[in-house]
């Protein structure tokens, strides 16, 4: 993929996330759920791979807390789902993995990082329980969307990683 078609389509990704995130969102207790984020996240690691995708992931969540549709809870989740999901891709070429990755980056382990993050940075303390149940349930839906939407465009032009 050439350099100026990866940045037009990081720069879609990243549109669809931004936007995304203001149409589609939903409180999982003390955070809320913004799933266009992990189906972004899993397409873009299908699509681009683990590097471009954690890219992506930290320009929506940097827009979202610019437009104030955010937190700074979105750069942990966001990023370590996004490569999770791109490198478990890579190993095994299998969208589901993809998802499989975002789900235990973003809903396990970005949940985890998250309470010394929202201590340190957010003046919050919280016990891992606050976050892990709406991370895994936001991650779970953004995933089985992405996943889905893969599944629907897998023969296409679009996704040129599945003809390989």
């Amino acid at each position: 993929m050439n350099r100026t078609r990866l940045l037009t389509t990081m720069a879609i990704f990243v549109a669809i996330g931004t936007v995304g995130a203001s149409l589609l969102w939903f409180p999982t207790g003390i955070a809320k759920a913004y799933p266009v984020q992990h189906a972004v996240n899993v397409m873009a690691a299908v699509t681009l791979g683990p590097i471009p995708a954690m890219i992506i992931a930290f320009v929506i969540g940097l827009l979202r807390n610019m437009l104030g549709l955010g937190t700074l809870l979105a750069f942990p989740g966001g990023m370590i789902g996004a490569v999770l999901a791109g490198y478990l891709f890579r190993l095994t070429k299998k969208h589901y993995m993809a998802a499989t990755g975002e789900i235990i980056g973003t809903g396990v382990i970005g949940s985890l990082i998250s309470v010394p993050y929202a201590n340190i940075l957010m003046g919050q303390s919280v016990g891992a329980v606050a976050f892990v149940p709406g991370f895994l349930v936001s991650s779970c839906t953004g995933a089985i969307i992405g996943v889905l939407i893969l599944s629907r465009i897998r023969h296409t032009e679009l996704v040129p990683s599945f003809k390989n």
